[in-house]
């Protein structure tokens, strides 16, 4: 018993023929590949159907376990409230899971539902398997803005669940591709859409698991897709698993991207090992980076792994080059792990005496007091790529036609609120982009008008 199939499934409520109401036919592929996965979820007959939807409520650094006895749902939002259903939870499992997570200290728990009613993500694949089985219990699983290699611990968690437990379990990853394929689709057209759509069905018709943890953010991002972190827990819980692949349909008329694809287990290969696999080439990676890294950097990260480790403020080190002892300037400290920002922390202009002593509590900063992050743990010491900053002074600017992207960051203001963004930043592509940014950031409305400065920075790796 455990894992006995898994399906990557889109969640169009259209294809629901009372919602879709004939322009269903437009993705009648689609719809055949969902009855020939419906019908092999019910020759399976699981006793658990493991759900991940990005439409579950979702949390920057935490995974939601969907808590409780069931839960019902209608698709009233669709104009459709007379189709229905009422899924019971499997109780026994998500405990399990709870547990297995907390052993991994994998961030993952029954704390913080918002909406107890089941979300389209969820209801559009369980209306297709309800018409085959029927005998299931469900665990619904949202996603979370924590790298992808945690997505995938999170389905190795689930895997042992199901082992330890002795479920005959199936997963579904449920998620569309990118919204982004048609300019009259619902987010317009990016180039980077159907350049995502191609890789993504050929990393998923193959099984070739470990490519999913490779993508780009920025590249995530630009093509809007919805389901590439569903699919990553659904490789993590196939994990070591030799596994019959098979793409059944990829369809998308209405600008967005829908693939199927069905995977059943037969037997074990260590050597599908992919969050190993790709932990060590980071590791390796970080090594390589570290071995080239300048003054700037070093101290950085001397600062940091001796403050995470030890909570001690280091001492400035003697031996420093000119620059950094008998300067001042304003520093931003970037902390990156798995490709996805860590924590950066940053002074336009100098607080302290020297470049170096300003890289030090900046350091700090980045690694134990961004709010947007927990902070950092000793075991991630060795995944973090950092960088350093050293800002020139700021001059103002009167239109967006001095700006450069890549050579400048910008400073709005707005009365007492001022935010900032550094140039050359990776998914930043235009001015008005990383106006818009350092606007949110400082909390000014995007329409509001402000002050613009820019300044040029010396940036090290």
């Amino acid at each position: 018993m455990g894992m006995t199939a898994a399906f990557m499934l889109p969640h169009p409520p259209l294809i629901v023929p009372e919602v879709g109401k004939g322009e269903e036919g437009k993705i009648a592929d689609t719809i055949q590949a969902y009855h020939k996965a419906a019908k092999e979820i019910g020759e399976a007959k699981p006793e658990t159907i493991v759900l991940i939807s990005p439409h579950q409520v979702m949390y920057a650094d935490y995974f939601h376990i969907s808590p409780g006895k069931g839960a019902k749902g209608d698709f009233g939002k669709f104009r459709a409230g007379k189709v229905k259903m009422e899924v019971p939870y499997d109780v026994e499992f998500v405990e399990k899971l709870c547990r297995v997570a907390d052993i991994r200290r994998l961030p993952a728990g029954v704390m913080g539902e918002r909406e107890r009613h089941l979300d389209h993500g969820t209801m559009v694949p369980l209306y297709f398997v309800n018409q085959y089985w029927k005998e299931y219990r469900l665990v619904r699983i949202g996603l979370s803005g924590l790298p992808l290699l945690k997505h995938y611990e999170l389905g190795q968690c689930i895997q042992r669940a199901a082992e330890v437990l002795g479920r005959k379990t199936v997963l579904i990853g449920s998620g569309d591709l990118s919204h982004r394929l048609k300019e009259d689709g619902p987010y317009g057209f990016a180039e980077d859409g159907p350049v995502y759509d191609s890789r993504i069905m050929d990393v998923m018709a193959k099984g070739d698991f470990g490519r999913l943890l490779e993508f780009p953010e920025d590249f995530c991002n630009k093509a809007g897709e919805c389901g590439h972190r569903s699919f990553t827990v659904m490789a993590g819980a196939l994990d070591q698993l030799e596994v019959k692949a098979e793409r059944l349909s990829y369809e998308g008329p209405f600008g967005v991207g829908y693939g199927i694809c069905s995977y059943i287990p037969c037997g074990k290969n260590p050597d599908r090992n992919f969050g190993e696999q790709y932990e060590e080439k980071e590791k390796k990676h970080v090594l390589e980076r570290r071995e080239k890294e300048d003054a700037y950097v070093s101290l950085a990260r001397e600062t940091i792994e001796e403050y995470v480790r030890k909570r001690k403020k280091i001492d400035m080190p003697e031996g420093l080059p000119e620059e950094m002892s008998g300067k001042a300037a304003g520093v931003f400290v970037s902390i990156k792990e798995d490709g996805r920002l860590r924590g950066c922390i940053g002074t336009i202009q100098a607080t302290q005496d020297s470049i170096a002593e300003e890289i030090i509590e900046n350091a700090i900063s980045a690694s134990a007091r961004d709010p947007r992050f927990l902070p950092v743990e000793p075991e991630e010491l060795d995944r973090l790529v950092i960088s350093v900053d050293v800002l020139g002074s700021t001059e103002k600017i009167s239109s967006l036609e001095q700006l450069d992207v890549k050579k400048y960051g910008v400073v709005v203001t707005k009365g007492h609120k001022r935010g900032l963004l550094l140039p050359n930043l990776d998914g930043v592509d235009t001015v008005e982009e990383q106006i818009a940014i350092a606007k949110r950031k400082a909390g000014i409305g995007e329409r509001e008008s402000v002050e613009l400065e820019r300044f040029e920075v010396v940036r090290h790796y």
